[in-house]
């Protein structure tokens, strides 16, 4: 899949957003659970090699604030439908930090009207590097194609051991993770935050939760489609 160097992204941020963002307030993101990275902008996402737990808080936080504040242009699940760049294709590295953070705290504004909300000094820098983080975990198109078929058999296996039925928690988590394992990220990050991974942390630990890990499975292959 052909993908957008960040320098032809913040082009067409610069010229095709459509979707006049000025008239919705930026909504607060509880950064509480995040280590804090200090009052200085930082030019590079600290979350990003802060140990699995850190990653994990961030990624659920940055999931509910790029859903607040970002998906009415940016899309669900940070799959553009075209009114402004796929953000899922920035580089998960330095250079694709810093044009990140600089649109997040300045905003963009064209001919006097506000395209996107300088969320900077509203949201506070560990917002921005937890829907940074987010972001960057989202899996490349089509990554889950070849897997749906028995990820959705596994979905049912899991309602049926949710209600009682028996079952193999352990080779079920083993599979997904393996089917995780192989999903890869637009940015080109190491980890994707995919359906897959989602149910597999979900089985995994002494209290697996198989209701839930299902209904991680049907949200996003039916997202991915």
């Amino acid at each position: 899949m052909f993908k957008l160097p960040v320098s032809a992204m913040a082009l067409i941020a610069a010229t095709s957003m459509a979707w006049a963002h000025g008239d919705v307030a930026p909504q607060p993101v509880n950064t509480e659970a995040l280590p804090d990275v200090g009052e200085e902008w930082l030019t590079e996402n600290p979350y990003r090699g802060m140990g699995a737990d850190v990653w994990k808080t961030a990624v659920d936080i940055g999931s509910s604030g790029y859903n607040q504040n970002c998906a009415r242009c940016h899309g669900l699940g940070v799959v553009s439908g075209g009114l402004a760049p796929d953000l899922r294709y920035l580089e998960a590295e330095e250079y694709g930090d810093e044009w990140f953070v600089e649109r997040f705290q300045t905003g963009y504004t064209q001919n006097g009207i506000t395209k996107m909300p300088a969320f900077g000094e509203l949201l506070g820098q560990k917002a921005a590097w937890a829907i940074r983080t987010y972001i960057e975990t989202r899996p490349d198109d089509g990554q889950l194609d070849d897997a749906t078929p028995r990820l959705l058999q596994i979905r049912d296996e899991l309602k049926a051991m949710a209600e009682g039925a028996g079952g193999d928690t352990a080779a079920l988590q083993a599979e997904l993770s393996g089917v995780a394992e192989g999903v890869e990220t637009g940015s080109g990050a190491p980890v994707a935050d995919s359906a897959a991974y989602r149910a597999a942390e979900l089985l995994s630990g002494e209290h697996p939760d198989f209701a839930a890990a299902a209904e991680q499975l049907t949200i996003g292959l039916s997202a991915a489609h």
